[in-house]
């Protein structure tokens, strides 16, 4: 009967094992360092990416709209 309890409930076990380190790094390890924050913040681009302009009827996807 074990024989066929433990392996149905391993996958049991280890999602707890995660979800407990989950909570774990959440509510007990201290905070990460505010100036790690703030340099991550500083490398991002402060303009969005420029995206091509989709497809209408007026402009089908033939020849130079078609990318090729």
């Amino acid at each position: 009967m074990y024989a066929l309890i433990i392996p149905a409930l391993t996958p049991f076990v280890l999602l707890a094992g995660v979800m407990g380190l989950s909570w774990w790094e959440d509510h007990v390890l201290p905070p990460a360092d505010p100036t790690e924050a703030a340099n991550a913040s500083s490398r991002a681009p402060s303009a969005p990416a420029h995206r091509p302009e989709r497809a209408t009827a007026a402009h089908p996807l033939t020849g130079e709209s078609a990318g090729r």
